[in-house]
């Protein structure tokens, strides 16, 4: 069933098509995009990227299917606990949790990490849409790599690509918005459970990593617990939960239902992760504690603060005793650690410019003048970059983080190896 084998010099090959960033070649080959939008381009060459076979280990060896649901449930939690029982993961968030971003987040207390959504159609077909948009590297793991989906073979030549690379291949049943729609996959298939559970079964007896499903709630309480089921028996090893309906799209508007979470829990015999309401790491703790979850994901309020998990929190969440001057960290900080990541792990230049944008929020509506600057760089650069932040930190009235140490009585540490 594995598909690298059928290849000359398989692992080479392989890797050349998922991620050539690893590999050393020119820096000419490492500008596919067109030239009229510089946007599309690698951000950096990959000279000085060591070679795949150096960087990426041969996958672990797997006993063979298993031949009874119980013996799938006790390899499903063997598996969790290899990890490390991951409690802090970062979300799947399309262009924003790439690799430069996940290693990021994992300096910061992050114990785990998806990759972007994927179209498994697209990825399985288009070696250039492999190149630019799936890289990883040995330390980053462990690492979901998720697709949408709405065919079972396609979705299963795109797993096999990158099983020998990933700890799970997550299958995307929660996306609501409307291109989600217009493509017929992410929770849009909650309308065809027969489908769902296809997709998952056929991951499931053909791959020799685990399959998990993030998925949505339904509004009533029991299709919701009914469809989690349906997956756990499907042959899911894992579930992400996020607390909100598929119509729910607003998370400022409509708070994660927590509670539902907790019912999906108690509910299965496998791993489940709480994903809504995330904001910072005393969230991660009363989120853990009331739903009962394995562990949380977060999404946007990484992407303003990648160090949520180390206890750092924005202004808009500050409160009486914490501190800043002490912690010696604000997101221009963070900004010049991606673009370090960045230069290290090449991505093209519109994950970098949202990612500018999004740290930089704050400053920018200090100094709006910077932001007008950013935007009206139809050709970025590194040097530009830094030059930028070091203006946006002379200009002052930057915005640090804040940290109530004696307010957090879980670090996150201990907070990733509770409940073990």
């Amino acid at each position: 069933m594995r598909f690298a084998p059928l290849l000359p010099n398989p692992r080479r090959r392989l890797l050349s098509s998922l991620n050539p960033s690893l590999l050393t070649m020119s820096p000419a080959a490492a500008h596919l995009a067109t030239a009229s939008d510089h946007d599309e381009d690698l951000c950096s060459s990959t000279e000085a990227v060591v070679s795949a076979e150096e960087t990426v280990p041969p996958p672990s060896p797997v006993p063979p299917p298993p031949v009874s649901a119980e013996e799938r449930l006790e390899r499903a939690w063997a598996h969790w606990r290899r990890l490390g029982s991951p409690k802090m993961v970062v979300a799947p968030m399309v262009d924003n949790s790439e690799l430069p971003f996940r290693m990021l987040c994992r300096r910061y207390g992050a114990t785990a990490a998806y990759t972007p959504m994927l179209h498994s159609r697209i990825f399985s077909e288009n070696e250039k849409h492999r190149y630019m948009e799936f890289t990883t590297c040995k330390e980053d793991r462990p690492l979901f790599v998720q697709f949408c989906a709405n065919d079972p073979d396609i979705l299963l030549q795109a797993a096999k690509m990158v099983e020998p690379y990933c700890d799970y291949v997550d299958i995307n049943f929660g996306c609501p918005q409307r291109i989600a729609r217009r493509g017929y996959y992410g929770a849009f298939l909650m309308d065809n459970l027969p489908l769902v559970k296809s997709l998952v079964q056929n991951l499931s007896a053909n791959l020799h990593v685990p399959v998990s499903c993030k998925i949505r709630i339904f509004p009533r309480m029991e299709d919701t617990l009914s469809y989690a089921k349906m997956l756990e028996e499907a042959g899911a090893s894992l579930v992400a939960v996020h607390g909100r309906t598929r119509d729910e799209k607003d998370g400022k508007k409509f708070r994660a239902d927590w509670d539902a979470i907790r019912a999906v829990k108690d509910a299965l015999r496998i791993p489940v992760l709480a994903n809504g309401n995330i904001r910072h790491l005393d969230d991660v703790k009363d989120c853990l504690e009331h739903t009962g979850a394995d562990g949380v994901l977060s999404a946007e309020t990484l992407l303003e603060n990648p160090a949520l998990f180390a206890g750092f929190r924005t202004k808009e969440w500050k409160e009486d005793g914490d501190e800043d001057g002490a912690s010696g960290l604000d997101q221009a900080d963070l900004v010049t650690e991606y673009l370090k990541l960045c230069e290290q792990y090449p991505v093209p230049w519109r994950m970098v410019r949202s990612h500018v944008h999004k740290m930089l929020g704050d400053w920018f509506r200090v100094h709006p003048q910077v932001r007008e600057e950013l935007n009206a760089q139809s050709k970025l650069t590194f040097e530009w970059l830094h030059d930028m932040v070091k203006r946006l930190k002379d200009l002052g009235g930057g915005i640090p983080l804040y940290r109530n140490k004696n307010a957090l009585r879980t670090t996150p540490n201990e907070l990733a190896a509770s409940n073990a």
